[in-house]
């Protein structure tokens, strides 16, 4: 075949195929697994089989992959078991006094629920499940409160410990505890940016976001440093698990061991270890977790093929020296082309489909950004995030819609997350002037290690 065909029209026709096997409904991870053994059985012959059975073994070898359903269990215990519920009591009382604090304090709970699930369906589903009717109830606009919720929910993808972050890792070979130390800042610099919409918006018109009543948190400073302790076994579990990790004292995968045993401790503590919790946990844990691993799979098998075509290399040639497009330039068209993929694809489709051509090119434009890859994934991951909440087939939109009450219909939802999108493509466009933000904390500790 490729005596006919040059290498970049093979590439081109790979992936040509892979997008439109897509349209037939198959899974993401089917779709690219085949193509990519196809492809190699068509190219090299019957070596071309082995490339299939060498990334499964690769992926079987990975040892950070430990870490996949070990801190996936840890979110789904700690939402699962209701402690996430405590919290945000807490939260009810100590924001509630200022227009919009309410809202404020839910984004501070997903900041927590995203230091301890690194996805954003736990968010997503604690979110909707308790503050949002408590927000309706108290006369919180339905349109800003379902974006509030979508936004904060997606901090979970780029917070510490990210599952996402994992699987860019793993994909792009770089180490996960930098990628981790890059998203803290970016992270709570978008979670601070909502918090000053949501208190700018709800003070220019406060019916957006009343107040609580005087008299339901007019309560002495003990009782409000009491409701604090909900707090404790969250950040416990969190800076345990991290402080260990970032001492030396464990690695990677023992600090997702650590965060695993404390949520289960935090559980049976509260009281709440059933066999019903138990059961769901796993559960969900193993769907997940199958479902990252068959993705990680159909990525390597994908991206070898890639690789030895050398479709990176022309694809390099033609937009630098052919067109002529600088680095900054080639970065800012496959950021815009991310967006048009998030609004029919979710992050991990999006990585998979681009990460044999956009990763490798990413390391060979001269941008001028120390750790470069580490950067650029902070950049996908907000991506990612945006890809979420954008219609019409964001992930968070349908299960907002599944899980808000009948009164906030879907063009609600849609309306609600439009200013929230544009404050995450600010904050992309932030990072991207000022890749420090990004790339700072992961390089002060990897120097005083």
């Amino acid at each position: 075949m490729s005596g006919f065909l040059s290498y970049e029209m093979i590439a081109l026709l790979m992936f040509s195929s892979m997008m439109m096997s897509m349209l037939t409904g198959q899974r993401v991870f089917a779709t690219i697994g085949f193509v990519g053994v196809v492809a190699a059985a068509v190219l090299w012959g019957n070596g071309g089989f082995e490339m299939g059975f060498s990334a499964g073994m690769k992926l079987m070898k990975w040892y950070p992959l430990l870490t996949l359903p070990l801190f996936i269990y840890m979110g789904y215990m700690l939402s699962e078991s209701g402690i996430a519920e405590d919290l945000y009591k807490a939260f009810h009382v100590w924001f509630g006094g200022m227009p919009g604090g309410l809202a404020v304090g839910t984004i501070g709970l997903m900041v927590v629920i995203s230091a301890m699930n690194g996805l954003s369906v736990a968010g997503m589903a604690i979110g909707a499940s308790i503050a949002l009717p408590e927000l309706l109830r108290r006369g919180y606009d339905k349109i800003m409160v379902s974006g509030v919720i979508q936004a904060g929910s997606s901090l979970g993808i780029l917070i510490p410990p990210s599952v996402v972050l994992v699987l860019y890792g793993m994909i792009a070979r770089q180490p996960v505890s930098q990628l981790w130390l890059a998203g803290v800042f970016p992270g709570l610099m978008l979670a601070t940016m909502f918090c000053l919409y949501i208190i700018i918006r709800c003070r220019l018109n406060p019916a957006l976001g009343p107040a609580l009543p005087k008299e339901e948190r007019d309560m002495p400073m003990v009782e409000k440093l009491k409701l604090l302790r909900a707090g404790i076994l969250p950040f416990l579990i969190f800076f345990l698990m991290m402080g260990l990790f970032l001492m030396g004292i464990t690695s990677l995968v023992e600090s997702s061991a650590v965060g695993a045993l404390g949520a289960l401790f935090a559980a049976w503590y509260k009281g709440r270890l059933s066999k019903a919790v138990w059961n769901r946990v796993l559960e969900q844990t193993l769907g997940i977790s199958c479902m990252f691993m068959w993705i990680i799979l159909a990525a390597l098998c994908f991206g070898a093929v890639f690789d030895g075509l050398g479709a990176v290399r022309a694809i390099e040639t033609l937009l630098v020296r052919d067109i002529g497009l600088t680095p900054w330039q080639i970065l800012i068209i496959m950021q815009l082309s991310f967006l048009v993929m998030g609004a029919f694809l979710d992050d991990t489709a999006m990585l998979v489909i681009v990460a044999p051509l956009y990763i490798p090119l990413v390391g060979k434009l001269d941008l001028g950004v120390d750790n470069a890859l580490i950067w650029y994934g902070v950049l996908y991951t907000i991506t990612c995030q945006i890809a979420y909440m954008t219609p019409p087939f964001g992930y968070n939109l349908f299960l907002m819609k599944a899980m808000a009450p009948p009164d906030i219909r879907l063009i609600d939802i849609y309306r609600s997350v439009l200013p929230f999108v544009l404050i995450m493509m600010l904050g992309m466009v932030i990072i991207m002037i000022f890749p420090q933000i990004a790339t700072w904390l992961p390089s002060q500790i990897y120097l005083r290690g």
